[in-house]
């Protein structure tokens, strides 16, 4: 595990599935770690990125809704509680683990967060606009829950063949030993759930 280098994990790889544990500890690997998540976001223009979608199974996001190092601000969010939704509003939403597919979600407009940052400090954030919705779409990533399974039949009916693509790729990528076995995957996610949660 030292050492490890992240990827960002393609759909429907395992681990998007995989229901998070809560962390219990940060140390300095943990820190190193999330540095690196936002080194990967930031490759890939994203503005959010949860644990699990590269292959860590643990409670925490990250989110800079600039998508760039040197602007914004960079939110660490670890074991994350949301509540008070209120009012509800569709916009598009894409994935990094859905490269080039965007639909439309609807979601709570308004939204409370309590979390903690890297510091150990608890954070509590009202959020609307941007912030609330990609706090909604991180969060759902650490239920295993995907963007797609929240837009509407119809529009997830047009975007399936994207999604049988993605399936195939990913078959492809297990044959060829890019992706291991679900054990493998699984007995890694269960040291990093010993470690941390």
């Amino acid at each position: 595990m030292e050492g490890s280098s992240l990827q960002i994990v393609p759909y429907p790889h395992p681990t998007l599935r995989h229901k998070s544990k809560p962390v219990r500890r940060v140390d300095g690997e943990l820190v190193r770690l999330v540095r690196e998540m936002f080194g990967r976001m930031y490759e890939h223009n994203g503005i959010g990125l949860a644990a699990n979608q590269v292959d860590l199974p643990l409670r925490l996001f990250i989110i800079n809704l600039n998508a760039k190092p040197d602007e914004g601000e960079e939110f660490v969010f670890i074991n994350p509680v949301l509540s008070k939704p209120k009012g509800n509003e569709e916009s598009e939403e894409g994935c990094l683990s859905f490269p080039e597919l965007y639909g439309p979600v609807t979601r709570p407009k308004l939204i409370t967060v309590q979390a903690y940052n890297l510091r150990g400090e608890e954070v509590r954030m009202d959020l609307n606009g941007m912030l609330a919705r990609a706090v909604q779409h991180e969060y759902d990533h650490l239920d295993g829950v995907v963007f797609v399974d929240r837009m509407a039949p119809t529009a997830r009916a047009k975007v399936q063949p994207v999604l049988d693509e993605f399936e195939l790729s990913l078959r492809t990528l297990r044959q060829t030993g890019v992706i291991p076995s679900d054990d493998v995957i699984a007995s890694r996610l269960a040291q990093w759930e010993q470690r941390y949660a």
